[in-house]
């Protein structure tokens, strides 16, 4: 069996490739930026207004770099129990669960989104970085299961529209019949439904802390169904959203990102995420005694940080416990000026003794000592 620390040592391929969405990324004046492989929309017009738009109106993403991996069986439950830190067995058939891939180590692969989407069949959604990793750790961890791994990341285009006005633009499209009440789905379940003539999975899920929907479609509906939402979209606000913005969103809304947040040395306890971690199930999935061990009393955790001004920290620069401290306390793993609150804001890994809430650091900003204040993750909630 491959070992999870040569799963992740995988990367994906150096080719560029492209969204099945592209042309109409070229038509509307995208600026392209690399993602793991993928030229993908860092903006259309400006990182704060599509922001902005999200938060007030609407704004729709193109996903399609994210990666499918359909994962199906008579042991496909118990199969991902095993594999995953979570329970998947128990949720109920179209309910989404976050969850976690863990190596032996304890280490995350990923974190990823699951759907069940049949009563022996899930859904894995990973990151598009992380897509051969977490492939091939679910294909190795298989082996003893009456479950079949396939990956569907190339068959399938991920659309995503968030904001206030969603839900009504989802109802106003043209060509898209819903299976069943949008107004009643719940976060993190989904629905069927259908496109023209194809299928399309709709879930109430995203990564902006707006409410919004996730839509799974076939690649070659993919172009349609962007087009249709623009269409009846236009009356509600809805601007199509780049990279650049739903950083910023998700870091508002106190989301990681891996490669920033999260790595295969990173412990989900020291990331906020022990709760994912299910020791309470009877199986002795991939990544339970690193974890029932956890992290050392040393080890950084993950704190938010806000600070006044202007002047923001940014990934990679250091953290110190006082103005005129020679060593670094920790470091900051995304941070900006958010546009929603107007003031600088961050995510940083620090000593323990400096997580409490209130507690007074201090960021190196180019030269700058700033001081800055450990804060309660989100930094931002929607109003309901």
């Amino acid at each position: 069996m491959t070992s999870d620390t040569e799963a992740h040592t995988d990367s994906t391929p150096t080719v560029e490739r492209f969204s099945p969405l592209h042309l109409a990324h070229v038509d509307a004046g995208a600026s392209f930026t690399d993602f793991a492989g993928w030229q993908m929309p860092v903006r259309y017009s400006s990182d704060l207004a599509e922001h902005h738009a999200v938060r007030t109106s609407a704004g729709i993403f193109d996903l399609s770099h994210m990666a499918e991996i359909l994962v199906a069986g008579p042991d496909a439950g118990a199969f991902l129990d095993y594999a995953l830190a979570g329970q998947l067995s128990t949720i109920d058939l179209l309910q989404a669960k976050y969850s976690l891939i863990l190596n032996r180590a304890g280490g995350i692969i990923d974190d990823i989104v699951v759907y069940r989407t049949a009563e022996n069949e899930y859904l894995v959604i990973a990151n598009a970085g992380n897509r051969f990793p977490a492939v091939k750790a679910l294909t190795a961890r298989a082996t003893r299961f009456d479950v079949t791994v396939t990956d569907q990341s190339d068959d399938v285009a991920l659309i995503a529209v968030q904001g206030p006005n969603s839900r009504a633009i989802l109802e106003a499209t043209a060509d898209l019949t819903v299976g069943g009440d949008l107004s009643a789905l719940k976060y993190y379940r989904a629905l069927g439904g259908t496109f023209q003539a194809g299928r399309v999975l709709i879930a109430r899920t995203g990564y902006t802390g707006e409410d919004g929907f996730e839509l799974y479609v076939d690649v070659p509906d993919a172009a349609a169904l962007w087009d249709a939402l623009r269409a009846a979209g236009a009356s509600f606000h809805l601007v199509p959203a780049g990279l650049a913005s739903r950083d910023t969103l998700r870091l508002e809304a106190g989301m990681p990102l891996y490669g920033h947040e999260l790595s295969t040395s990173t412990y989900p306890a020291q990331a906020g995420l022990g709760r994912v971690v299910n020791l309470a199930k009877e199986v002795d999935f991939i990544g339970r005694e690193a974890s029932e061990e956890g992290p050392s009393a040393e080890a950084r955790v993950l704190v938010g940080l806000e600070s006044a001004g202007k002047r923001a920290g940014r990934a990679d620069y250091p953290v110190y416990r006082s103005a005129d401290a020679t060593v670094a306390d920790g470091v900051i793993t995304s941070g900006a000026l958010s546009p929603t609150l107007g003031h600088p804001i961050a995510m940083a890994y620090v000593a323990p003794g400096l997580a409490r809430l209130g507690t007074q650091v201090f960021v190196d900003v180019r030269g700058t000592r700033i001081p800055a204040t450990v804060t309660a993750l989100p930094f931002y909630k929607r109003q309901k």
